[in-house]
């Protein structure tokens, strides 16, 4: 890290945009950012520190700056608590405040609070500010705010939200088990090659009769490229708020029904080639999408029932302008190609001169896009239907990534609402000790505020339509994310601050409104009050059994587990269990040259915690003292989801691949081409691939099942011959 000085007013600039210019590590060391990480990470936001006299404009500008608005952009608040807003006007002269209400569009004047604050000068004009006071009984809603002055209306967003999240009636009194199920890995006879939305039905829909489980956590489903190569990793979209198209099953599309027998002879032809990808133990998406895209031109160039096409139209005047950018993107990408520097120069933004051409050259494109996305609407619904009627009280947990491509279709249709010459990160931890650079421009908190919160609800709104929960990777970022200036290593980044209280309170209202749970991935360096404040909203954390220690490295005993959490043995970032007991985590680490310290205190550390842990499932008898003898590998897997299992925690997941007693990591963190990140299938334990049509009859699923039951029991088992009919 550079030594540079950082010189008061920089400090004090930083601060006012939520710079850090300080942190503590991962190992309690203090550390002072570099002056030249704050002034890459300023100019990220637009914000010039090139020299002293810039520092102290800047620094002036921060002060004036809301006094140039009469309303501020977006106000968001809690409902029920007492609160007002500041507005501003010619010093001296009445206003008139009031605020529509967005489902009654009824109108509530403001009362002005007798409270003084001096006059402004601000581009030469004296501006005075008037507070007014909101009322407390206003509903939770997205409200909008209004100031008349000489016959000028100005308008801002009053965004009112619950105080807390309440959880499901029979979550509340039972908890709830699920399964954490990575969707493209666990594969049916009938997918093209990757898990579908389809196995996610047949599969939750098994899990809640078989199983007794009550949701399946899927990760995330956001969009990918529209042409290979496809990204890999679901942490890593072109889009949060539209979905890949690689989870389409083909055969659900009602207009397969009606295809003619030429048609449907070259659809069964593509089939039965993506099929034969069934066999590999590695996920080929390429090949995979290539195959299901040309079947699904040509069901979409099969005409529509006027019913259809009536939904049809209605879901793209939901979506509105979002689905059209982000259908012109997929078009610019199809035609030109995925290097932005190949297109037309006049297309670089949704309302670049030469876009709203090219859109209509490309119409042909754009619709289809469309409508890949209106068929994957209704696939989600399907399935989220098909896992509540067979009896689970939660069904489809969304997850939602940290963020998204730096050439993706979000990063163009919303401009620079993202920040540039930055990527968002991790600092060094104990697992990823170089620090982790995740490639992704982060969100720009100016931005954000300035469009009202506009692309962040939008986003979430649309992961959970069809849910009936959300888990936010990563939701420290909501509060502050670790920027890293381009070109720098992560360990050259700071914090960035966001308004969490409305980024927090904004995710609690749609959550609300779609009747879901939100659960928030906490893992890693986390600012204790963070977990206290998720708590106090309603929202879960995250427990990892091998992660919940106390201060001397004893494993925490399962009854002093958080309530609000979703607790598991394992993640998607660690192998599954039986993986874990064998070191399949060290090896790769090794392998990879992922340590920082010699590999020999590694491993002692390593294998002294699996000591620790096997130490307390002997004293709580879940596994015997056998005198020496090694305990079977399932019965010490069936063991810590027993230990899990006892902890208070509102939600316990299981991980798919525990089922089958897989060992592979799906995603080693801190690695690109390294390892097969997000490419790997279902397997067993000799690494074969494992289908949907295998894993109903494993033993260890109904064991591990039991070992985490909540007690509401809500459904008769299916058989076998009754889930392979269904297949």
């Amino acid at each position: 890290m550079n030594d540079s000085v950082l010189s008061p007013d920089l400090a004090e600039l930083a601060r006012r945009h939520g710079v850090a210019t300080e942190y503590w590590d991962w190992q309690g060391e203090h550390v002072t950012v570099s002056a030249d990480a704050i002034h890459s990470v300023l100019a990220a936001l637009e914000v010039d520190t090139s020299t002293p006299e810039a520092v102290s404009a800047a620094i002036a500008e921060t002060e004036v700056a809301p006094w140039r608005r009469r309303v501020p952009p977006v106000r968001v608040v809690t409902v029920g608590e007492s609160a007002t807003v500041a507005v501003h006007v010619p010093h001296g002269d009445a206003v008139r405040v009031w605020v529509e209400l967005e489902e009654t569009g009824e109108h509530r004047d403001l009362a002005q609070v007798d409270r003084w604050v001096d006059p402004r000068q601000v581009d030469g004009a004296l501006v005075g500010e008037a507070t007014f006071a909101l009322p407390q009984d206003l509903p939770t809603g997205w409200h909008t705010l209004s100031a008349e002055h000489d016959g000028e209306v100005a308008s801002g967003r009053l965004v009112v939200t619950p105080a807390r999240l309440q959880l499901p009636t029979r979550v509340a009194a039972h908890g709830a088990a699920g399964l954490m199920n990575q969707l493209y890995s666990v594969r049916s006879r009938r997918s093209w090659g990757v898990g579908d939305l389809g196995d996610v039905a047949e599969l939750g829909a098994w899990a809640a009769r078989t199983l007794d489980t009550d949701f399946m956590l899927i990760n995330p489903v956001h969009a990918a490229e529209p042409m290979a190569p496809l990204e890999a990793s679901p942490y890593l979209p072109t889009s949060r708020r539209f979905v890949n198209p690689v989870y389409v099953r083909v055969e659900d599309v009602p207009e397969y029904a009606e295809l003619p027998a030429a048609d449907r002879a070259r659809v069964v032809a593509l089939a039965d080639r993506a099929r034969a990808l069934n066999v590999s133990d590695e996920i080929d998406r390429d090949t995979a999408w290539t195959l299901k895209e040309q079947a699904l031109r040509i069901l979409f160039g099969r005409p529509m029932s006027i019913r259809r096409a009536a939904l049809f139209e209605a879901y793209c005047e939901r979506e509105g302008r979002g689905l059209v950018d982000f259908a012109t993107w997929w078009a610019l990408v199809r035609t030109y190609g995925a290097d932005e520097g190949d297109w037309p120069s006049d297309v670089s933004t949704p309302g670049a001169p030469g876009t709203v051409r090219v859109r209509e050259e490309l119409g042909e494109e754009v619709s289809f896009a469309m409508w890949l996305q209106w068929v994957l609407d209704t696939q989600l619904a399907t399935a989220q239907r098909e896992l509540t009627d067979a009896g689970m009280s939660i069904g489809v947990v969304q997850d939602l990534a940290v963020g998204v491509h730096p050439r993706g279709a979000d990063r163009w249709a919303l401009g620079d609402v993202f920040a540039s010459g930055i990527t968002v990160g991790a600092p060094p931890d104990p697992y990823n000790q170089r620090g982790q650079d995740w490639s992704q421009p982060p969100w720009r908190p100016d931005r954000l505020e300035a469009l009202a919160y506009a692309p962040f609800r939008d986003m979430v709104r649309a992961a959970l339509r069809h849910s009936g929960g959300l888990r936010i990777d990563h939701v420290i970022g909501l509060f502050r994310l670790w920027w890293v200036p381009a070109g720098g290593l992560p360990l050259d980044g700071t914090y960035v601050r966001y308004d969490h209280d409305a980024l927090i309170g904004i995710l609690m209202l749609e959550a609300q409104r779609a009747g879901a749970i939100i659960v928030g991935e906490d893992l890693g360096t986390v600012e204790p009050w963070v977990r206290d404040h998720l708590a106090e909203r309603g929202i879960l954390g995250t427990s990892i059994l091998w992660f919940e220690n106390t201060d001397d490295g004893t494993p925490r005993a399962p009854e002093a587990y958080r309530r609000l959490c979703l607790a598991s043995v394992t993640t998607h970032d660690l192998p599954p269990t039986a993986g874990y007991l064998t070191g399949e985590h060290m090896r790769i680490r090794e392998d990879l040259d992922l340590f920082t310290r010699p590999v020999e205190v590694e491993r002692a550390e390593d294998e002294a915690a699996r000591e620790r842990m096997l130490r307390a499932l002997r004293m709580r008898g879940l596994v015997s003292d056998l005198g020496g003898e090694e305990v079977e590998l399932e019965d010490l897997v069936e063991a810590l989801h027993r230990y899990v299992g006892a902890s208070p925690a509102a939600l316990v997941g299981i991980a798919v691949p525990d089922l089958v007693g897989d060992r592979r990591a799906m995603n080693q963190p801190g690695t690109h081409l390294e390892y097969p990140n997000w490419r790997l299938s279902l397997a067993g334990p000799d690494r074969r691939p494992v289908m949907f049509e295998d894993l109903v009859s494993s033993g260890l699923a109904r064991r591990l099942a039991a070992s985490v039951d909540r007690g509401d029991h809500h459904g008769t088992p299916d058989t076998l011959d009754e889930v392979l009919d269904r297949s």
